[in-house]
């Protein structure tokens, strides 16, 4: 019989997740850790305003691009547009 958590999920799902995430979440505390001791250490001339408006730019088309090749999945998914590349594998 297997063993439930207080969710009504297995344990072996909750134990699987918990060590595929806490190792990740692990190396994610030492990356923002490290750019934060070199972001100090290095330091360096601070960016001017154009800098910022082009990060800020460069992150925003990066999101537009990102959400419009999303959006044309979902749409030619639920158009039928999809179904012609599978044709062969039926035969």
């Amino acid at each position: 019989m297997p063993c439930y958590c207080r969710v009504g999920l297995p344990i072996c799902v909750v134990m699987r997740t918990l060590l595929v995430a806490v190792p990740l979440l692990a190396l994610l505390a030492l990356a923002v850790w490290f750019a934060g001791v070199a972001w100090v250490r290095l330091g360096g001339e601070p960016i001017p305003l154009y800098g910022y408006v082009a990060i800020i730019g460069g992150v925003f088309f990066s999101l537009l691009v990102g959400g419009g090749l999303m959006a044309l999945v979902f749409y030619s998914d639920s158009h039928g547009y999809d179904e012609n590349a599978n044709r062969f594998d039926k035969e």
